[in-house]
């Protein structure tokens, strides 16, 4: 087995990606040690019953003292505060990375908090195109990360040693990386990502009660996402609002139209929207 790549990492937030990620270090032998935050002491007790990471904190300068990299798997709207409590205990050499769904509201915040110290961490944002309809610790897996697509979100302020370290990191668990700015990040992922959850959960709302005995395998492909965190998803939507909504009135429009040919029974513009 290599010589380990970190002494020690630390997570925030141990449910399914963060999780995942820690199974991925220890699986592959990336780290000699794995750090999991926990806010509760029934959220210690869980995630050593698990044995996901290799010791679990409860105290969170504890949690990140020394780590050469720390990875915030929290929901997106507490990302920027946890970065803004433990930096003050990282160390200056140390790289933090994040697996949040949208990236400009959050990195702007982060900025903020991190310019004018010239010992703080260094951050760089990504997502990891990874994920599952279950949640928690539980559902985590080594395999998580395996040939999927991290996006990765540098912009002016960080520093390309930074850039390159986190990129790097993120490949070491499978993925596959590109690097884009975080304002491209939510245009493209509010298409890709954001909307079709959207459209999944309003045809799940909209299939009556008595229809679903008879859906077959295409209404649960289409629908199978709707099952996500509410409350995470419901913060997915308003930090990325503005580009989420330039796309639910794309689709608005295409709804029309197919409203419009099959109230003129016109098969020839039904087949084109087709």
């Amino acid at each position: 087995m290599p010589e380990p790549r970190y002494q020690t990492v630390s997570i925030l937030g141990v449910g399914l990606i963060g999780g995942s990620v820690a199974l991925a270090l220890r699986e592959r032998g990336l780290a000699e040690e794995v750090i999991g935050y926990a806010r509760s002491q029934a959220s210690h007790d869980r995630l050593s019953h698990l044995r996901v990471v290799d010791r679990v904190e409860t105290d969170l300068a504890r949690a990140v003292h020394g780590a050469d990299l720390i990875v915030i798997a929290s929901p997106v709207d507490a990302i920027a505060s946890l970065v803004a409590e433990i930096a003050p205990h990282c160390q200056e050499s140390a790289f933090i990375t994040d697996a949040g769904s949208t990236k400009r509201r959050l990195i702007n915040e982060i900025e903020t908090v991190l310019t004018g110290s010239d010992s703080s961490p260094s951050f760089v944002g990504a997502h990891p195109m990874a994920g599952d309809h279950k949640t928690g610790a539980e559902a985590a897996r080594a395999d998580l990360f395996e040939g999927a697509l991290t996006i990765v979100t540098p912009t002016d302020q960080t520093s390309g040693e930074a850039a390159k370290a986190v990129e790097s990191f993120w490949r070491s668990i499978g993925s596959r990386t590109v690097s884009m700015t975080p304002d491209t990040h939510d245009q493209l992922v509010a298409r890709a990502s954001h909307v079709p959850h959207v459209v999944a959960s309003a045809l799940a709302a909209t299939t009556p009660e008595e229809a679903l005995p008879h859906t077959a395998t295409g209404w649960g492909d289409t629908t199978r996402v709707a099952a996500g965190s509410p409350e995470l998803w419901r913060e997915i939507l308003l930090s990325n609002q503005e580009a989420i909504r330039n796309g639910l009135q794309d689709l608005q429009q295409k709804i029309t139209a197919y409203l419009t040919a099959l109230e003129q029974e016109d098969a020839h513009q039904i087949q084109q929207l087709l």
